[in-house]
């Protein structure tokens, strides 16, 4: 995280909500380079936490990436102040649920009905376009 510490100073620091960087500024921050993965796979942008130690340099300053361009090497830092930042002690939706995982845990319960006698584990017996060969 050290690496990226100043990337993370840099974000919480400039106070703009749509940050546009290219990944030569990044390396100009934190002063070294990227490695390559940053180069050829999109999925080292994303703003799953666990992806990769970058990712949390971005999110714990506020920010996540947006509109990432891997051949023009660009993107955009959206500050995140409409995500939560941690997950609500418990759901309105799950009485007595305990701590809850995520805000939309229990967001579709008594959506759907299921007949008494219909037993879900069993086979409908209908072939789906993809297995039909």
């Amino acid at each position: 995280m050290a690496k990226y510490a100043p990337l993370e100073n840099y974000l919480e620091t400039n106070g703009k909500t749509h940050v546009p960087m290219t990944f030569a500024d990044i390396e100009s921050i934190i002063g070294d380079n990227l490695p390559q993965s940053a180069r050829k796979h999109r999925a080292w942008w994303s703003n799953n936490p666990s992806n990769s130690v970058i990712t949390y340099a971005w999110l714990s300053a506020g920010y996540k990436t947006a509109q990432v361009d891997m051949g023009g090497e660009k993107l955009v830092f959206l500050r995140a102040a409409t995500l939560p930042t941690a997950p609500p002690k418990s759901s309105p939706h799950l009485p007595n649920s305990g701590p809850a995982t995520h805000p939309l845990i229990g967001a579709m319960r008594d959506t759907v009905t299921v007949s008494a006698g219909v037993d879900l584990t069993q086979p409908t017996g209908v072939k789906w376009e993809a297995e039909i060969t």
